[in-house]
């Protein structure tokens, strides 16, 4: 688990309070005291946009990676607030209009589906290609897209701590089961990857993996380590929580389990990546930020 992240400044290891994890909703966009200052428009544009693509962000993101000082311009509010830009101008146009009438919610939902609907939310054919068999049974929440590679989308990680606003998976967050890839299904992923001995490599995907319960993740992870899996070399964890939510790593109950089974798979000889989606250097700044690349780099 070595990288070559450094911080030759970094301050000496501390101890860090448990956090509540606590976050926002296109529900709960008029509970977000930060952005109650900025101008009508942009809190319209905000709530128009959230009505068709998915909007979430935690409590930690707002009062610690973003610069209020700079908004909108900076990095990190752009990165998590819905902005006009998003939509199409005759969808937002359409959806501006049925807010500023007043519709109702379930016609604003149907609308919204629509404007979903004309995204392409699966483009070329993720849905229909890809998606392997075991025993003549589409395995649900598996793709094969490379020969040595099998991603894997399990259900309890299809959320994220918060939403990124360029984010090209907002399907698996929008409540609709026919465009959602997931499964709960660990016998039948490890059936697959035995008897498909060219893959080296699983990347669990989501959403984001990280939102799950080290328990959850064990019983995907750890079977790995028996002999007839020998063939599976490294485990790939996508995962953007080191940006939004680093208390994962470091002081949520289960974050000492976790890191224990990163290194009980590394001591078996499994390389661990955490493909680490970072867009802009101010999401490594805070102390939290740099325990946890710490923690798992030890």
């Amino acid at each position: 688990m070595n990288s070559i992240v450094t911080f030759p400044n970094r301050i000496p290891v501390q101890e860090f309070e448990e956090r509540r994890f606590k976050v926002f909703t296109d529900r709960q966009l008029d509970k977000i005291e930060a952005i109650q200052n900025l101008p009508e428009e942009t809190l319209f544009e905000m709530k128009v946009v959230a009505s068709v693509l998915p909007f979430r962000v935690n409590e930690y993101v707002i009062n610690e990676l973003i610069n209020w000082d700079k908004v909108p311009n900076d990095p990190i509010y752009q990165l998590v607030f819905p902005q006009k830009g998003m939509l199409k101008d005759e969808h937002y146009e359409r959806m501006a209009q049925l807010h500023r009438e007043g519709a109702d919610k379930k016609d604003i939902q149907a609308a919204a589906k629509e404007i979903r609907d004309a995204l392409n939310p699966h483009p070329a054919g993720q849905m229909e290609m890809n998606m392997p068999e075991l025993d003549g049974e589409v395995l649900d929440g598996v793709q094969h897209k490379y020969r040595e590679t099998v991603l894997f989308f399990p259900s309890q990680g299809q959320t994220c701590h918060s939403y990124c606003t360029f984010c090209f998976r907002w399907a698996q967050f929008v409540g609709d089961k026919d465009l959602k890839m997931a499964s709960t299904d660990a016998e039948k992923l490890h059936g697959y990857l035995q008897k498909h001995t060219e893959v080296s490599d699983l990347l669990v995907t989501g959403g984001d993996p990280m939102v799950m319960k080290t328990k959850n993740l064990v019983q995907y992870l750890e079977p790995l380590l028996q002999p007839e899996f020998d063939h599976i070399q490294t485990i790939r964890i996508g995962t953007k929580a080191l940006t939004f939510w680093p208390y994962r790593f470091v002081t949520d109950k289960d974050a000492d389990e976790l890191i224990e089974l990163f290194a009980k798979l590394v001591d078996a000889g499994k390389h661990v990546a955490i493909m680490a989606h970072y867009n802009h250097w101010q999401e490594i700044t805070t102390d939290i930020a740099e325990e946890a690349i710490r923690r798992i780099r030890a």
